[in-house]
């Protein structure tokens, strides 16, 4: 009789389904390559013995953990929520397990749960942005850990992402707001500092600016931590202005789902007395009153493609270029035109 300690091993559930060890091995590791009946018989004992793979035995054999790390800044919205989801799905699809963690966006924090991931053998890194520290850069360099970049996107650095280009995102979403004969926006941003999409999407809103004509300078922005009561109370401050807004684009959704309670509190209506823009498409978007326009991003395929891609530099395949997958604009009724009399007062 096995003692109440002990665990059933892969030779158990070799015996009990009449097959070898290796069909075992091969029933757990790579069932399309065992015919069906066998499988389920296999199964069916595995099951029975209530037998777990010896996970200690896998990585000492594959020298891998088959864990890979993700770090992202905040689990407190759903900005990257339908990304990881994708992400975790196709890695489970091959086999690996997904570690997240979370930075509230603190630089030192990142480098903490980098180092803490890497000390764990994770096997591979998923990464937020570029923006961190040249030394945890050379970190990851020198124990030759396979990172990926995503949610971002910057052809002039030669590292693997799979992302956007934020710059290039909100200055086209600029672009929509000033062909709607708007001259006094506003913007609501995420902390610019150890944030590259955040300073990307502001370097954005003032390259559309400067080919107009317009100066950054002379528009109100508020920098706040991304938050629904943060949008919020930032939107309150710029339409109490004296040369208030006629539009403001927010940083994230959740920003502008914000300002959209803001705008009511304040007794304004969207578009009809401001208008109010957000970045990212998520849910929230579209069941917000009004809807949102916004940048839809990407985040399923992204999130997909990034798991591929991760997976191949784990397994030894080539390093691919920065990947751009592009954005697209959602035209929702947030966003209206400006009326004779912003235009005259502007």
């Amino acid at each position: 009789m096995r003692s109440s300690r002990s665990f059933p091993t892969l030779e158990d559930v070799a015996k009990a389904a009449g097959v070898s060890t290796a069909t075992v091995s091969r029933c757990l590791n790579t069932p399309d390559r065992v015919i069906k009946p066998t499988r389920e018989k296999v199964m069916k004992a595995v099951d029975a013995l209530g037998y777990t793979p010896n996970f200690g035995a896998r990585v000492m054999a594959a020298k891998r953990t088959f864990t890979i790390g993700a770090i992202i800044p905040t689990m407190e919205n759903a900005i990257f929520a339908r990304g990881l989801q994708a992400f975790q799905e196709e890695l489970h699809r091959h086999g690996y397990t997904l570690l997240v963690s979370s930075t509230a966006y603190r630089p030192e924090l990142e480098e903490e749960q980098i180092r803490a991931l890497v000390a764990r053998g994770a096997d591979g890194l998923l990464l937020i942005g570029y923006d961190r520290d040249p030394a945890l850069n050379a970190y990851l360099h020198q124990r030759a850990i396979p990172t990926l970049i995503a949610w971002a996107f910057k052809p002039e650095i030669p590292k693997p992402a799979i992302g956007f280009d934020n710059r290039a995102a909100m200055a086209r979403l600029t672009r929509e707001v000033l062909a709607q004969g708007h001259r006094r926006i506003g913007v609501i941003s995420g902390i610019a500092k150890g944030n590259d999409r955040a300073a990307e999407r502001l370097a954005g809103f003032a390259e559309a600016l400067g080919a107009t004509g317009l100066d950054l300078r002379d528009m109100p922005v508020i920098e706040t931590p991304y938050g629904f009561e943060n949008g919020e109370n930032a939107m309150i401050r710029l339409m109490q202005t004296d040369a208030r807004p006629t539009a403001v684009m927010c940083g994230n959704d959740v920003l502008a789902a914000g300002a959209l309670r803001g705008a009511r509190a304040l007794g304004l209506a969207v578009p009809q007395d401001v208008s109010v823009t957000g970045f990212d498409d998520i849910e929230l978007a579209r069941i917000v009153t009004p809807p949102l326009t916004t940048v839809h991003v990407p985040h399923r395929e992204m999130g997909t493609k990034a798991a591929i891609a991760l997976i191949a530099l784990v397994e030894g395949g080539d390093s691919l270029p920065p990947t751009d997958l592009g954005v697209s604009i959602k035209r929702r009724e947030s966003l209206g035109p400006a009326t004779p009399r912003d235009e005259q007062a502007g």
